[in-house]
């Protein structure tokens, strides 16, 4: 029951951060020493369940899928994706500053954590660090597409982000958010869960969907990729991690955003911190597109708001210091 409990409670862990874009699920399930056991529990789905149920019947499927963690997690993933959704969303909207400096910490602690399990680095292991670095500082910096509420697209916006989560340092929200879904899907989710509306009810089966066959997919590429190149593997998560920093970064400036004037049309809107402050007082429906990263001093500047400097620096130095917290748990 104990297990059961502490890996229920790392995969609400897992559901909080999927919620935040910037932080990946994959990066709690490593530092907390589950990642190489969910891939391969994810991977058992299809033939080998087939062939278990066969031989063994329920109980044999139940041990080839390992059946009692997936449940634990996935259901403490669900309390964590609601928790998120309703949770973080309010932290992020009144305490962006410091929520962002917590995960900032969090992900410089695990990108060492990571790092430190390749076992010898050599050229291929440095090169896929700097391969996987730049590929995540440039999703960071991709301008964010227009979204589209098709179902079809849904789909693959299913898959294409849950895959996101068994990468570290890639967060399936933010994936969410270039492909220009984020500001759908949440909102989309939340009406779901509250007022049980059936078009959102549809696109959450839908987006379900994507999830589960991205899923089952990706995790069969990386328990390959794992069992016989480990060590670059774990080298280009490390990368994916560093390279993750820059979207990250707690003082952020809006440049480019689209306001809603009337429903379902937007109009874009940039670089006018005044503008982007009007139209958040009012309410109006607002898609953020692009960020400027900038120093403490110049975001009190421009937007004449407290830095938070000292309440970032204690957060992040929570956020960096929880990693090793988790290690040692993990250990013991």
């Amino acid at each position: 029951m104990k297990q059961t409990l502490f890996i229920a409670l790392k995969g609400m862990a897992m559901g909080m951060a999927e919620v935040v874009p910037g932080v990946s699920g994959g990066t709690i399930a490593f530092i907390t020493g589950i990642y190489e056991r969910l891939i391969n529990s994810i991977k058992s789905f299809g033939p080998q369940a087939i062939s278990a149920v066969r031989e063994e019947g329920l109980k044999g499927l139940w041990e080839a899928i390992d059946g009692n963690f997936l449940v634990a997690l996935v259901g403490g993933m669900v309390v964590g994706i609601v928790v998120g959704v309703f949770g973080i969303t309010h932290l992020l909207e009144h305490y962006p500053i410091l929520l962002w400096a917590f995960f900032f910490g969090l992900i410089i602690a695990s990108a060492l954590y990571i790092g430190r399990q390749v076992s010898s680095w050599e050229i291929g292991e440095l090169v896929a660090l700097i391969v996987g670095a730049v590929f995540a500082y440039y999703i960071t910096v991709a301008v964010p597409a227009q979204g589209n509420e098709a179902l079809w697209f849904i789909f693959i916006s299913g898959a294409i982000a849950i895959s996101a989560l068994l990468l570290p340092g890639i967060s399936g929200s933010f994936i969410l958010l270039l492909m220009g879904m984020y500001t759908f899907i949440v909102p989309t989710v939340k009406d779901a869960l509250t007022t049980f509306n059936t078009d959102s009810l549809i696109i959450l089966g839908v987006f379900a969907a994507g999830c589960a066959v991205g899923l089952i997919t990706f995790s069969r590429i990386l328990s390959w990729t794992f069992e016989h190149y480990k060590n670059p593997t774990l080298a280009l998560l490390t990368g994916f991690m560093i390279g993750s920093l820059n979207k990250i970064w707690p003082w952020r400036i809006p440049q480019q955003w689209l306001v809603e004037e009337e429903e379902g049309k937007y109009i874009l809107q940039e670089n006018s911190y005044e503008l982007y402050q009007t139209a958040v007082q009012k309410g109006e429906g607002i898609k953020l597109l692009v960020e400027n990263n900038v120093s403490p001093s110049n975001f009190t500047g421009i937007t004449g708001d407290t830095n938070y400097m000292l309440g970032a620096i204690a957060t992040a130095v929570l956020g960096f210091a929880l990693v090793f917290v988790l290690e040692r748990l993990g250990k013991n």
